[in-house]
């Protein structure tokens, strides 16, 4: 697979994805990963940000309410539609380009630092991100994204569950797999009679080992800073039964990477 078809995948995407998230069921996003990423985000209030594959912008706007003046770049025209619409509804001060981010076109020492919220794994040349990155990123600046845990969510993967349907285990399969697929999934907490009407998403995916992304990213010139492994509390496990099987294993994998 190249961009244009990873694109033409998100583009087929988009429109379900983001009626569907907005409405509140990304429940791994909401009630985890984007809380956790942020937690870890240094302080950016005052700084030129870039969010790399931002979608429709959720996560985006969240950046720039934290004080940063933020471009959003996403290869699905649809995605950036309704990222300007919500930016022109309650701006924010953020620039929505369409773009692919293997080609990031930007000048050098653009931006202070660089997001990438879960976009990463679908990206079908990371080494030319990551350089491009690179090269958009001020000295001293940083790049922080999240990705699918390539140990604990490889090409294969299952959740082991009691007699009560907790999940207890997880068996995992192809690690060394890298070679290009397509996963095809809905939001599992949308409704039964919903989720019957609805297209599954087909989502382009680039699996990597843990030995690949650290290579990849040293490769590029980057330092790397720090990982995060979000983990459900008890209570938000309570609230979102959903996310509570990353009490068992890591689902998502955070780093932080800077250029020195």
């Amino acid at each position: 697979m190249d961009a244009t078809d990873v694109g033409a995948h998100w583009e087929g995407n988009a429109e379900t994805w983001t009626i569907y998230s907005r409405a509140g069921y990304d429940k791994y996003r909401d009630a985890l990963n984007t809380p956790a990423f942020l937690d870890m985000l240094p302080p950016v209030a005052g700084l030129k940000g870039l969010d790399l594959g931002c979608g429709e912008g959720t996560n985006t706007r969240e950046v720039a309410r934290r004080g940063a003046e933020m471009t959003g770049l996403d290869i699905a025209p649809t995605f950036i539609r309704y990222a300007r619409e919500t930016e022109a509804a309650d701006p924010l001060g953020i620039d929505y380009v369409l773009g692919d981010g293997q080609v990031i076109d930007f000048p050098d020492d653009s931006f202070d630092f660089v997001t990438a919220f879960m976009s990463m794994m679908d990206m079908a040349d990371q080494r030319e991100v990551l350089k491009g990155i690179y090269r958009v990123l001020k000295p001293g600046g940083f790049l922080q994204f999240s990705i699918l845990h390539p140990c604990f969510v490889p090409p294969t993967r299952k959740n082991i569950r009691d007699e009560t349907g907790e999940a207890v285990a997880v068996q995992i399969a192809d690690y060394f797999d890298e070679a290009d697929r397509i996963d095809r999934w809905l939001f599992s907490e949308i409704p039964a009679e919903e989720r019957a009407g609805l297209t599954p998403f087909s989502v382009p995916r680039f699996h990597r080992t843990l030995t690949t992304w650290v290579s990849m990213i040293i490769e590029a010139g980057l330092v790397i800073e720090a990982f995060g492994e979000p983990m459900a509390s008890e209570e938000v496990a309570l609230a979102e039964p959903v996310v509570a099987d990353t009490r068992v294993a890591p689902i998502f994998l955070h780093v932080r990477a800077g250029k020195p």
